[in-house]
């Protein structure tokens, strides 16, 4: 399809579902507040573990949300999709008819999916025996799970599914269906990603790995991309969904536009489960295809929201490869990674800064890198504590997962 016959994708609604707050308008205020979602975990015993911090979400219930039934066969990583997902669609004002169901998707996605309704099921069978075990123990502890569930619950009946790239599969969500939307595959999706791995098995794992911070004494100083006392991600739960829609069916209906997305790529680095590739190729390779599939340049990118997870090895590549792909503009554009104050959120992490660009685009103000006291760069702007007014149009997120996943996405000032 050329470039001219593409259908262009708006974004028209998020909901979001995290350790800030329980939806995206005040997650928004508490970003642009640079107020820090981390503490000291509460759900289970982290005596034993390498680290004992994470980024909860609290005061989440979900009798407000969920029958009994569903409450009872769902993960809460696809609770947390699926309560974003309502209230991406809420904001965006779709109707659909049997139609206009029939032309809207579900894509997202998650590093991990239910792993604490697996590890449940597994102590069932321990416990109690093969009789005990839910007939829904399959589907329920499926990664497809959350698309299911949203699927159902909103009549979507276009294609529906789930996407596993680690610490990408929120933007590579996100990134696969614009493409749905652009080929004319369907004409909207309710698409994201949501994660909640915070178990003793995952942050065991995770931390024997020695990725993670082990900051136990002040949390909320824990995550600090960019700087140079960093010593780990801080590992966090929640979602962000988002509905996509062509910029046709966007306008004929009147929708709220919230930002276009206009370009994006993925790549691998091929290299290792854990650590970047050296020299960055893959990252670059990320950034430099997504700008292409916008068709712009370096210097016409207003704002980075980076990975930026806060440790030693992806902090200084994805800042070396930033530099390589935009040269002397590197220094001239503000940088931020989010996570400083939300932490990890794994496979929603990409999704929610997704939503990050598109409210800087909107309330042209940029959201800070708190704990960032000794820049890696002084040259940089890295937005350190208190957020920035900046007149932002277009916006380059980046995600970075382990198993070399990498993806970019760029977004857009709407207008028309």
């Amino acid at each position: 399809m050329s470039d001219v016959a593409r259908h262009r994708t708006v974004i028209t609604g998020w909901g979001a579902v995290t350790p800030l707050a329980l939806d995206a308008p005040q997650t928004w205020e508490g970003l642009l507040a640079g107020r820090s979602g981390i503490g000291t975990v509460t759900g289970f015993d982290c005596s034993d573990l390498p680290t004992s911090i994470a980024g909860e979400v609290h005061d989440f219930d979900p009798d407000v949300h969920l029958s009994h039934q569903q409450k009872r066969r769902m993960d809460r990583y696809s609770q947390y999709a699926y309560v974003a997902a309502a209230e991406a669609l809420a904001a965006s004002g779709l109707e659909l008819d049997e139609e206009s169901a029939a032309r809207t998707g579900v894509l997202i996605g998650s590093g991990y999916g239910p792993t604490g309704a697996l590890a449940r099921y597994h102590q069932i069978m321990l416990d109690k025996g093969p009789r005990a075990v839910s007939p829904l123990a399959t589907v329920a502890g499926a990664i497809d799970s959350a698309a299911g569930e949203i699927s159902m619950a909103h009549g979507l009946t276009g294609p529906s599914r789930a996407l596993s790239s680690a610490c990408a599969s929120g933007t590579d969500a996100l990134g696969e269906a614009m493409r749905w939307i652009r080929h004319g595959v369907v004409d909207a999706v309710v698409t994201g990603g949501s994660e909640d791995i915070l178990t003793r098995i995952d942050m065991a794992s995770t931390g024997n790995a020695k990725a993670l911070s082990t900051r136990t004494d002040s949390p909320q100083e824990a995550s600090r991309p960019f700087d140079e006392d960093r010593d780990g991600f801080v590992m966090a739960a929640g979602s962000a969904v988002a509905v996509l829609e062509s910029a046709e069916r966007a306008v004929a209906r009147g929708a709220p536009i919230l930002a276009e997305i206009i370009g994006y790529a993925s790549t691998s680095d091929a290299h290792h489960w854990t650590a970047p590739h050296p020299e960055g190729r893959g990252v670059r390779a990320a950034m430099t295809g997504a700008l292409a599939d916008a068709h712009l340049t370096p210097e016409e990118i207003g704002y980075i929201n980076a990975h930026g997870t806060s440790t030693r090895l992806n902090d200084r590549s994805e800042l070396d490869a930033i530099r390589a792909v935009f040269g002397d503009h590197t220094s001239r554009i503000p940088i931020s990674s989010t996570k400083s104050m939300t932490g990890h959120l794994i496979g929603g992490t990409g999704a929610l800064e997704a939503m990050v660009a598109t409210n800087v685009i909107r309330d042209r103000a940029v959201p800070p890198t708190i704990n960032c006291c000794q820049p890696i760069d002084p040259t940089v702007n890295f937005v350190a504590h208190e957020a920035q007014e900046h007149d932002v149009d277009t916006v380059l997120s980046n995600s970075f997962g382990f198993g070399g996943h990498n993806a970019s996405l760029v977004l857009r000032r709407w207008a028309g």
